[in-house]
């Protein structure tokens, strides 16, 4: 059985830009002796898309697919990642002051996993992994790259603006850019130890509705039959953030990618 599920919601938006991919390759390690070995490499992408229009559609599903390859091949997250960012980021129209803005980018999170090894996980903007233990709680393990994180809320003021990105794939910026005006780097990285746990990769129009509402992720990604769960969690954060303004209803585009990590 696949040891993974995605699932989409188009909510409100004219356009599905959300993508997940998933990339397994094998890689040739050397063993002592000098022996020749082949490791087998996943890597699991979630891509949101900054916009709702058919390029940022199309360049999102293009990106994520190019990106779980080449993390997969790279056989790390971060390094995948940035190779990829590297190359969008030198395409002449994302550094024009007067250009960049017209450019698809997207929010992005990518997890790769090696059996026997720690699984990396890197990310820029504010899609999101958490680690499920099991019948355990939802263990967050990214920090979003967004005005909220810069400005948090604090002595009742509601700080910065959460749908503003600080960082993400598809821009130029650079990491000591980056860290100069919202003091994190353009990746940031995790890596968990290599032990059994439930991966869930989101979008913010997934896992905020439940953040908002108070729910608890845990027990909306546990049992055994991954599809229904991520269908579940798709149809579940729409029909949440609709009902939080009833006069006014509005759901973003709802994606998520579950995986079951093995030892």
């Amino acid at each position: 059985m696949r040891p993974y599920a995605t699932a989409q919601n188009l909510g409100d938006r004219s356009h599905q830009c959300d993508a997940t991919a998933v990339a397994t390759v094998h890689n040739a390690v050397l063993r002592e002796l000098g022996a020749l070995a082949w490791e087998v490499v996943t890597a699991y992408v979630l891509l949101d898309g900054i916009g709702s229009n058919e390029t940022v559609r199309e360049w999102t599903r293009d990106a994520a697919a190019h990106l779980a390859l080449t993390a997969a091949q790279a056989g790390d997250a971060e390094s995948g990642l940035r190779t990829v960012y590297e190359q969008y980021a030198t395409e002449p129209n994302r550094s024009d002051p007067f250009r960049y803005e017209d450019e698809p980018m997207a929010c992005a999170v990518v997890a790769v996993v090696t059996p026997g090894k720690p699984t990396t996980i890197a990310w820029c903007g504010d899609a999101r992994a958490y680690a499920i233990p099991t019948d355990g709680p939802a263990i967050r393990l990214t920090q979003d790259h967004n005005l909220r994180r810069v400005w948090p809320p604090r002595d009742g003021h509601r700080g910065g603006n959460r749908n503003v990105i600080t960082s993400c794939l598809g821009a130029s910026d650079t990491d000591e850019q980056i860290e100069n005006r919202f003091n994190h780097p353009v990746i940031e990285t995790h890596t968990l130890p290599p032990d059994p746990v439930r991966l869930l990769l989101a979008s913010d129009g997934a896992y905020e509705p439940y953040e908002d509402a108070g729910r608890a992720l845990g027990p909306l990604v546990s049992g055994a039959k991954l599809g229904e769960i991520a269908r579940r969690f798709v149809d579940g954060a729409v029909k949440t953030s609709r009902s939080a303004s009833p006069d006014d209803p509005y759901a973003d585009n709802a994606t998520v990618l579950i995986a079951d990590i093995p030892a």
